[in-house]
């Protein structure tokens, strides 16, 4: 079982940056993909990036590509989104997920189905 929590999310102004973290605790996410997703009131959850486990491979959603950037810290069981040039359409509410059934390394995810263990959450809202 994998525990993830969300920290990081607030309130900022467009133009502005955050850096949202996430930690695993309960079993290692060094075999996991990684990905953040976020949630905007009546939407559905939406695809932001994913890392794969040594951090070699990433992808990005096209709205956030050069915005946004994902890492990962294995040895401190950590993964995180820093986010730039932060939009109002960025606000919603941003999921850390693991994905630990990924054989290669290299590979990335972008589906939610793929996703086993979800945190809980943390709101990220960009005033205009």
């Amino acid at each position: 079982q994998v525990q993830l929590v969300e920290s990081g999310g607030g309130l900022v102004q467009a133009g502005g940056s955050l850096r949202l973290s996430c930690a695993a605790s309960g079993s290692t996410i060094s075999r996991a993909v990684m990905g953040w997703f976020r949630q905007a009131p009546g939407l559905e959850r939406e695809f932001v990036a994913t890392i794969s486990w040594s951090g070699v491979n990433t992808y990005y959603a096209d709205n956030v590509k050069g915005r946004f950037t994902i890492s990962r810290d294995n040895a401190k069981n950590t993964a995180s989104l820093q986010m730039s040039s932060l939009k109002p359409e960025d606000t919603a509410v941003y999921y850390c997920a693991a994905d630990t059934d990924r054989a290669s390394i290299f590979a990335t995810s972008r589906s939610l189905s793929d996703y086993d263990y979800w945190g809980q959450g943390t709101q990220v809202t960009v005033s205009s």
